[in-house]
């Protein structure tokens, strides 16, 4: 992957962008106008010959079928289009919010200003989906955008760019690869915003970065998300679920549940459950896990070893392995792994995992479940596998959160009137639907003066004005 891409031709692509006409062009350009530009992202996707290079490239990064890559890279894109479409006409519109009575005579409104020249720095577990989902936010709200693909997922970064390309103009949107050299040198730049998804230890470094030039910024992180499992969930259902979650994209994803804590009357028919849930997925021909056409790869020999050391280190430390088969290093095959006697000292419930590996605790009463949770940094995602109604509401409000899902998983990110994203460790903002038009927006507030005038405070003050803003506070 290029790193050699120097200071001057990113000042270059930087200065187009940003280049002040541009913007202003950019800023006035009606909903129409940006619909059109979203319209050509869609008919670039659906043509059935880009749709599957797009495949091939996602198939090569990380193994993943037609059917996953339909279902999670492109259809989330289309909906998120579709979204737009129908709504970015109000989205732009002022937003008239009331007045108070000492603003007697004015009206106040919200006007939605673009911020600008914003930079996208994707990742590489989605890598597809992750960066045209915020392009399309940045361009509904009217800014000129750079993106910085992750370099991992160097097959889909090059489509990208392709397409990137091919449908925009330099001061419109561009595109730059390169390694974490190249992104050092990009954020040397004065952004208006920076938007990024990945770790939190990245997202450190981006904070840094944003802060040398007071940039606002997006951080889309992840973390440890729990799945709780009480004494009255639907084993079976839980079972499914938790599977399909913890093996999509071969766990990779930032929502996916990553530990489980099972009430201790249901933990041997879970992992039986589980167990006969993962052979009917995957192995339903017996011909092995790794012979299955729907189970993804993991990114890279970097990653495959550092999700087996996890592992390792477990088992090395009393973890027992109850569900597993053989990794194949050539192939950076990892199978279904489930762990029991786990511990919060080791490794392994030290970091995301982002395998599909479950470690799993057993609990007794429902206090030691928050004691778990709250051992580690505020997560991504909660997910409470019950048909208790009093269970639902303890674990809820004696936990937090940056969204949750009951009796479901994955799904916080489906609904585009929900906010999607962190708290803390596990990210800073939040995206979704009219949540990301305004991310990428300056809330400008506006007082109009339609009558009247503020005389009666403008000095020489007399005892008048002090006598009526003690009425007005009650003093």
């Amino acid at each position: 992957m290029n790193s050699d891409i120097s200071q001057t031709s990113i000042d270059s692509i930087f200065s187009i962008l940003k280049e002040k006409n541009n913007l202003q062009q950019l800023k006035n350009s009606s909903s129409k106008e940006r619909i059109a530009k979203i319209k050509k992202i869609e008919a670039y996707i659906l043509n059935p010959k880009n749709h599957n290079s797009i495949a091939q490239a996602l198939f090569k990064d990380l193994r993943k079928s037609n059917e996953e890559v339909i279902s999670t890279e492109i259809t989330p894109i289309v909906l998120t289009i579709k979204n737009v479409y129908k709504n970015l006409k109000d989205w732009m519109l002022d937003k008239h919010v009331p007045s108070p009575l000492t603003m007697a005579g004015m009206s106040s409104y919200v006007k939605y200003e673009p911020k600008g020249t914003v930079l996208i720095l994707s990742p590489w577990n989605y890598p597809f989906q992750l960066t045209v989902i915020p392009l399309i936010y940045a361009i509904a709200a009217g800014n000129a955008v750079l993106i910085k693909p992750s370099e991992i997922s160097k097959n889909t970064s090059g489509i990208l760019k392709l397409m990137i390309n091919e449908l925009f103009s330099e001061n419109e949107v561009a595109i730059l690869e390169g390694d974490a050299s190249v992104a050092t040198k990009i954020l040397k730049k004065p952004f208006n915003h920076i938007f990024f998804t990945g770790s939190p230890a990245v997202g450190k470094i981006i904070m840094r970065a944003a802060a040398e030039h007071l940039s606002s910024f997006t951080l889309e992180l992840g973390g440890k998300s729990p799945v709780i499992i009480d004494e009255t969930a639907n084993i079976k259902s839980t079972a499914e679920k938790i599977a399909w979650g913890k093996c999509l994209n071969s766990g990779q994803t930032c929502i996916a549940p990553d530990y489980a804590i099972i009430h201790k009357s249901k933990t041997a028919a879970f992992l039986k459950e589980f167990e006969k849930t993962i052979n009917k997925f995957y192995n339903s021909d017996n011909k092995g896990i790794e012979n299955s056409k729907d189970y993804c790869r993991i990114i890279n020999e970097k990653n495959y070893l550092r999700i087996l050391s996890l592992i390792d280190d477990a088992v090395n430390n009393g973890a027992q392995k109850v569900i597993s088969s053989s990794s194949i290093k050539e192939d950076n095959f990892i199978p279904p792994t489930v762990l029991t006697n786990v511990s919060f000292e080791m490794k392994i419930m030290q970091e995301e995992i982002f395998g599909p590996v479950l470690p799993v605790f057993e609990y007794e009463n429902k206090e030691e479940v928050i004691d778990y949770i709250h051992l580690l940094p505020t997560p991504l995602a909660l997910y409470i596998m019950s048909n208790s109604n009093k269970n639902i509401t303890y674990f809820m409000n004696n936990t937090s959160a940056g969204g949750s899902a009951i009796n479901e998983l994955m799904v916080t990110t489906v609904n585009p009137n929900l906010p999607f994203g962190g708290f803390n460790n596990s990210g800073i903002g939040k995206s979704n639907g009219k949540h990301s038009f305004i991310d990428f927006s300056n809330e400008r507030g506006v007082v109009k003066r339609k009558w009247g005038n503020l005389k009666l405070i403008y000095p020489p003050y007399s005892e008048k004005i002090y006598d009526l803003f003690k009425k007005i506070i009650r003093l």
